[in-house]
Order: structure tokens, then sequence, then C-alpha cells
């Protein structure tokens, strides 16, 4: 390959790439949300400056996303948290965890964006009267989160804001001594946005303690809302707000 060719090489390995440089489309993106109270402790100790949590009510927002049909990947399931923060004037979620079962996504998730992606089992599916969502990671159940299928009618543009609400995410990628080399914080929203169809209704959520998927150390105090939610959309592209390297310690 000549330098020509090795500038266009944007992923690893370069002859047998993990996932395509294609525009990403997602059809039938599936949604189960259940928003819930946590210690303020808890947030204040994961979320990062510049952002800030309310300290009034702590809240996260625990997810499954099943991917329906998904250009260059084809379908997966995604589970994770978000925690609602404000960055300046702007209220958004900064997103702490995910967890899916798509190695191609994984990857372009963490190198193309800033997406916190690991390794995990989630699934999404009704089970009699409930939707049920679960997260394992490899054997060990650490999360499972059940809801009322389709109880009520949800206002599609309450459904558009929980969607299309502004995330923030930590991008950090070491250099070869161990220093870090980019340290930034991204936001992205998504702005190419169908909402299908929107329900909500009663809702529990347990978390389990796991050493290597964490959710439980931000434990349920008490559920807040429920949503489920069908969706087509676009993901949008990050963009730096804020970068550690280059900002000042504090005197």
């Amino acid at each position: 390959m000549n330098r020509a060719q090795i500038l266009r090489t944007l992923d690893t390995p370069a002859t047998a790439p993990a996932y395509a440089p294609a525009a990403v489309r997602f059809t039938d993106r599936e949604y189960l949300s259940i928003v819930y109270r946590t210690d303020p402790e808890a947030l204040r100790a994961v979320v990062p400056e510049p952002l800030q949590i309310d300290v009034a009510e702590p809240l996260v927002r625990f997810e499954v996303m099943k991917m329906g049909d998904v250009t260059a990947y084809g379908p997966y399931v995604e589970a994770g948290q978000a925690i609602p923060v404000r960055c300046g004037d702007e209220r958004g979620e900064y997103l702490h965890a995910m967890y899916l079962d798509s190695f191609a996504a994984t990857a372009a998730g963490r190198e193309v964006s800033a997406y916190p992606k690991a390794m995990g089992t989630p699934a999404l599916y009704a089970d009699n009267a409930a939707l049920v969502g679960t997260l394992d990671y490899g054997s060990v159940r650490v999360a499972t989160a059940t809801m009322g299928y389709k109880h009520h009618p949800l206002d599609p543009g309450l459904a558009r804001e929980q969607i299309a609400v502004p995330t923030y995410m930590l991008k950090t990628v070491p250099d070869y001594d161990g220093t870090p080399r980019i340290c930034e914080l991204v936001r992205t929203q998504i702005t190419d946005l169908v909402v299908k169809e929107a329900y909500t209704g009663p809702a529990r959520l347990q978390l389990f303690a796991h050493v290597l998927a964490p959710l439980a150390d931000l434990p349920v105090r008490g559920i807040v809302s429920a949503s489920h939610i069908v969706t087509d959309l676009t993901l949008d592209r990050a963009v730096p707000v804020h970068d550690y390297l280059t900002e000042e310690e504090p005197s």
C-alpha cells in the first residue's frame, strides 16, 4: 500500500475491517427505557465535569435497544445507562455504559465516535403481557427490566424528545507511553428520526452487582417512568465540546 491508500484505511485490520465505512440507518429500532432515582453521590462519582447533575432529582435511564435492521451491521441488541445532565444552559444525557452483542457495532461506536460500548448479551422481547429487557455479562445476569406491554399510548412528541435529547460522551485514547493522547467530552444528537410507535406503562427494574458490568453501582431507589418506543433513525456525528488536555489545572 502506498501513502494515499494507507490514509484511506480508517479501520483495523486494514485488509479485513471490523466495520464498513457506511452511513448507518436504523430501521425498527425498538427502545425499552426505564427512568429511576438513584443516589446523588453515585452520580457524582461517574459524571465528568463540566457536566452537572440535578442533586435534587438524581436520575438514571436504563435502556434496552433492539435493532431490527441496521445498514452495514444487521440486527443486534444493546443495553446501558444514560444520566440526565446539564452542560451550561443545555439539558442532555451523559452516556455512562453500553453493552451489546455485535463486535462490529462495538468497535465502530468506540473508534468512529465515543460511545462507551463493551460486549455483552442483552435481549428485548414480549413475555405474556410484559415487555422484558435483560442484560447478561458472560453467564451472569446483571439487569432485568419489565414493563406492561403497550398499556397506554405515549405522545409522539414526548417520545421524540426522549430519543432526540442531546447526548454527551467521554472520548479517551491512550498514547503509546500510556499517557492520554485524546481526552475529550463530545456531543451528538439524533435529528433524523421517525417515531413509529410509543407507549408508557408500569415498570420494574432489578440491577445485580458485577465487577466488570457495574450497573448496580447506580442503585435503583424508585421508578419514575417507563417508555416503549419504535423508531427509524440515523445517528449524527459526534463533535468535541471540551478538551481536557488543553484545560489548565486549577491553582
